[in-house]
Parts: structure tokens; sequence; C-alpha cells
């Protein structure tokens, strides 16, 4: 019913910076939360930002001051502003939205790479 479409992933050197987008088109009902997970090699899963239909952002705790999440409501697209980038950084990143009201409910991306190194 929902389909997100990512893009902005690539290689970079450590303190670089790279914007990921991802938008959702599809039957959408209303989506609440937009998220960026990333899953790094022998890693968990792990959340690293989150934001709201509000605006209001958390963020793991690796990234604060680093990362800026953002979303454009009327585009269904959520953007991860990541600055600074360390090798550490480098992972798979996932986008996912919920569908608040619809007959389904968690979607996620098909991840897109980000590797950081010289």
């Amino acid at each position: 019913q929902v389909q997100l479409v990512e893009s902005g992933g690539g290689l970079v050197q450590p303190g670089g910076s790279l914007r990921l987008s991802c938008t959702a088109s599809g039957n959408i009902y209303r989506i609440n939360t937009m998220a960026w997970y990333r899953r790094a090699p022998g890693k968990q899963r792990e959340l690293v930002a989150s934001i709201l239909s509000g605006g209001s952002a958390t963020y793991v705790d690796s990234v604060m001051g680093r990362f800026t999440i953002s979303r454009d409501n009327s585009k269904n697209t959520v953007y991860l502003q990541m600055n600074s980038l360390k090798p550490e950084d480098t992972a798979v990143y996932f986008c996912y939205v919920d569908n608040v009201g619809g007959p389904d409910y968690d979607y996620w991306g098909q991840g897109t790479q980000v590797t950081v190194s010289s």
C-alpha cells in the first residue's frame, strides 16, 4: 500500500556530509513516525533518529550534534542531514514510516549504503 524510495547514500571521507532522503507514496492515511535506522557490520540494527508529525525529534547519543532529521509533510518525505561523518557511521541506513489508520502499518525502505572511509 505504501512505497518508500530512499536516496542520498554513498561514499564520503571522514568529516564529510551526506543528506539522505526518503519519500513515501501510495495509500497514505496518516504518517506519524518517520525514522532512520541503520545496521553496521557486526552490529544490531539501531534507531538513529526519529521525528513525529508534530516535529519532535530524537537521536541516538552517538549522532547528537552531527545529524539532523527533518520532514516535509506536504511531500511525505523525511531527510537525514549527516555532518562530520565518522567511519563508525558506516552502515546500511533504512527509512521507516508508519501509516496510522491504514490496512497496514509499518513500512521500510530498501536500505541505502553509507560508507565513511579515507
